[in-house]
């Protein structure tokens, strides 16, 4: 093999004809004798015979092993979710109606501490111009007292007329309370129309209907939850008294306070005053017992706390004359008890009881003036009346208005929505009803002891004034 220098100074190989590679450059030649010599390398070490067993083992391990098959994911189509009550579907009537409540729903507010309270508004740490100005107005109207008039009932036919010429405005129409209405109270003031209501969530809602719109509704928080029951003082309106789940409040307006009155580990479901200057108590628990509360004793505990055979207890009512004698009302049970005769035993026996009803009983209430009838609201729909309210309302609460012996309110399932006036003997008198201003059911109702004032709260924390 020889070397020649072109013109250009690029070496090239040049080799014999008989190499064949005469045509390639030196690098090219020298690149495919590397490759020759590599291959007789590898041959002789005969590494393509070992990868191709190699190969074949990994062939026959792999075919060995089988994969379990994965189930197809079946889908499910989500089922989109429909209010019944949106879609105006009443709930199932085997469906039993709670009579307590979940303590987990507490949680949505901050516990509220035991013992007096200011009388502030929710969400203020002082009272505003507007907050004073409706606890002026309340003190000033508890100052007034009522004629001393003569009453007498009068005949259906006037009461009748009397009845139609109450009517509802919107402005007589506010939101008092944030949550569903459970109880009511109209102070007695012949002068200006003042209204509290209870709400599910433990707010007192006050209310100064004579005010005008420009003063609204103003929000407290004296219990922890369900006021369910609600009364201005008879000797003294400048106390409301209120009782939540677990404890009697009595708020003053001349102190500013909510004072605690009774604290109980039980829940509590309904109360009434044992005398005229409402310095006792009888309130009942949910689960049964009834306690009597004296306001004059030091504490917070009970004079005495008795079991009058009940699996519950809604509501409890005292005689308008004889005031040892109260009402007693829960489960199918409707009876007549004698507050001097409780003792401490496993079980009082009432004085007489009130057989008929088949399901569960709401409330349960003495006539205004005799006390010589009892009105109850039960789930078997006597007097033809739809008293299955469901679990988004309020049970129904029958009512005696204080200025007819003969006559109570009740709230109506009916359309359009109306509150309804019977007689005892169960004929209609008449339907409050407005298709403008009225579009829900009220459940709880209120009827001003002297004047003619009907106040209903639905579950939206509505209040609605017919005047």
């Amino acid at each position: 093999m020889r070397t020649a220098t072109s013109a250009t100074g690029e070496t090239r190989l040049r080799v014999n004809a008989r190499d064949g590679y005469s045509h390639l450059s030196a690098y090219e030649r020298k690149r495919l004798k590397n490759i020759t010599e590599n291959a007789k390398f590898f041959a002789a070490l005969k590494l393509h015979e070992s990868a191709a067993r190699l190969n074949q083992l990994t062939t026959k391990r792999q075919s060995r092993v089988t994969k379990r098959a994965k189930p197809k994911k079946v889908e499910e189509e989500p089922v989109p979710r429909r209010s019944m009550r949106l879609l105006r579907v009443e709930p199932p009537l085997d469906i039993p109606l709670l009579d307590t409540f979940a303590r987990a729903e507490r949680k949505e507010y901050p516990q509220v501490p035991v013992g007096p309270l200011p009388m502030v508004p929710e969400y203020q740490v002082e009272r505003s111009k507007w907050t004073e100005a409706l606890l002026s107005t309340w003190m000033r109207i508890s100052e007034l007292k009522a004629d001393d008039a003569e009453w007498s009932t009068p005949d259906i036919k006037r009461y009748q007329e009397s009845l139609r010429s109450m009517v509802l405005t919107e402005e007589n129409i506010r939101k008092v309370v944030k949550s569903r209405v459970v109880s009511m109270a109209i102070h007695p003031s012949e002068s200006t129309i003042l209204l509290a209501a209870g709400d599910t969530s433990g707010h007192v809602g006050l209310w100064n209907v004579s005010g005008g719109t420009e003063e609204g509704a103003h929000i407290f928080i004296p219990h922890n939850f369900h006021v369910s029951c609600m009364h201005f003082s008879p000797c003294n309106p400048a106390h409301l008294l209120s009782l939540g789940n677990d404890t009697l409040r009595c708020g003053d307006v001349t102190r500013a306070v909510f004072d605690e009155i009774f604290r109980s580990e039980e829940d509590l479901s309904c109360f009434d005053f044992l005398e005229e200057n409402a310095c006792t108590a009888i309130v009942s628990q949910w689960d049964g017992p009834v306690a009597v509360v004296d306001r004059r004793t030091p504490g917070v505990s009970s004079e005495l706390s008795v079991d009058i055979g009940f699996r519950r207890t809604r509501t409890v009512h005292v005689h308008p004359v004889k005031k040892q004698y109260f009402l007693a009302a829960g489960s199918v049970d409707v009876c007549v008890f004698d507050v001097r005769y409780l003792r401490n035993t496993k079980e009082n026996k009432p004085l007489s009881s009130l057989a008929g009803h088949t399901r569960s009983v709401a409330s349960a209430y003495f006539s205004p003036v005799t006390g010589s009838r009892v009105v109850t609201v039960c789930a078997d729909d006597h007097i033809r009346h739809n008293n299955n309210t469901g679990r988004w309302l309020s049970r129904f609460r029958a009512i005696w208005d204080p200025k007819q012996e003969y006559c109570f309110l009740v709230g109506s399932m009916a359309q359009p929505r109306q509150i309804e006036v019977f007689q005892d003997t169960g004929k209609l008198l008449h339907s409050f009803c407005n298709t403008d201003c009225l579009g829900s059911v009220c459940s709880i109702n209120v009827v001003h002891p002297s004047q003619n004032v009907l106040a209903g709260g639905n579950s939206s924390g509505r209040l609605h004034v017919f005047k």
